[in-house]
């Protein structure tokens, strides 16, 4: 063989060698996460479920990838963003909320579920008990529903003097508008309030509905754990400021954009715990054989300088049961 012929076959075959070793690497598996709402209101949620995936073993963009699927608060759009993963094949999928588990666990039987929610997984179908939970679902619950009246009982310390209340409900999460809104209706007949349930499912119907509690001289408002609220912290604490409506949520963004108060589960441990479960199914583990793990903690957190805006005096004893103050 001539040294030219010699050296261009060899050329070739160097060209050839790695995509052949390249092609023959197993493809990093995919992890496929549907939110109901957007990556901006999810970056803290987000944040801690890298660091526990990272715990695990599992680094997103070096061993592992992660599949982005964001419904922006529109939940008629989980379906189809849920046929989306299954059809990509992810290895498993985390679900953010009670809908977009809802759509996934109609959507496949096979792919590992791991869900964030706040109802009960028991009652919702998804989970045949907490610790046994059977089929391709586990994952974390909190107790945002069950402390829902002690929101209420807290705005009412704020303003003992109010003796009615609003109550903002997304009617479009029928997972969680009405047991929220039912203890909540004995919470107020308790201490004497009346409450006005307010639905909004937009931006334009949240604005409609503070222009109404004002109407209606409300006291307070006490917001769902919605997702779509969620996506909406800083609409709602501006109009809480605008309209002089103190108002408490479940999430910590509502109250450090300028909410009076937030109550509700430590929402960086929630995530904490859905990246370990990540980590072990990747690992081997089967979603059947991990208990749903319940998140117990609440933190109160209360904005001094908003409560200073609205002409508020937060208790001292309130003030001293305080995760944090923002001032």
């Amino acid at each position: 063989m001539r040294r030219r012929d010699f050296i261009t076959l060899l050329g070739g075959a160097a060209a050839v060698w790695p995509l052949a070793a390249r092609t023959q690497q197993p493809a990093m598996p995919a992890i496929g996460f549907l939110g109901s709402t957007s990556p901006e209101a999810y970056a803290r949620r987000l944040r801690a479920f890298h660091q526990a995936l990272k715990e695990t073993g599992y680094v997103e963009g070096q061993n592992v990838e992660v599949e982005y699927r964001w419904a922006e608060g529109q939940y008629d759009r989980l379906p189809a963003l849920a046929a989306d993963l299954i059809r990509r094949q992810v290895a498993v999928i985390i679900t953010a909320g009670a809908q977009a588990t809802l759509a996934v666990k109609a959507a496949t039987t096979t792919i590992p579920i791991v869900f964030s929610i706040a109802t009960d997984p028991v009652a919702e179908g998804f989970v045949a008990s907490l610790s046994r939970p059977g089929g391709n679902l586990t994952g974390v619950t909190s107790l945002n529903i069950e402390v829902g009246p002690k929101r209420l009982e807290l705005l009412h310390e704020v303003v003992p003097s109010a003796t009615s209340m609003g109550l903002l409900v997304n009617p479009t999460n029928t997972s969680i508008a009405e047991p929220f809104s039912r203890p909540l209706q004995v919470a107020a007949r308790v201490l004497g309030l009346q409450l006005h349930v307010l639905h909004a499912s937009s931006e334009r119907e949240i604005e409609a509905a503070f222009a109404t509690l004002v109407k209606l001289r409300a006291g307070g408002l006490v917001i769902m754990p919605d997702q779509l609220f969620l996506a909406r912290s800083e609409q709602l604490a501006t109009l809480t400021i605008r309209h002089a409506v103190p108002s408490v949520h479940l999430f910590r963004e509502f109250a450090a954009a300028g909410g009076l108060m937030s109550y509700g589960s430590d929402e960086r441990e929630y995530y904490r715990l859905v990246g370990i479960y990540i980590g072990r199914i990747l690992a081997g583990e089967k979603p059947s054989d991990l208990p749903v793990q319940q998140v117990t903690k609440v933190e109160l957190i209360i904005n001094l300088k908003t409560a200073s805006a609205l002409g508020l005096t937060i208790p001292l004893p309130l003030l001293a049961r305080a995760d944090e103050v923002i001032e």
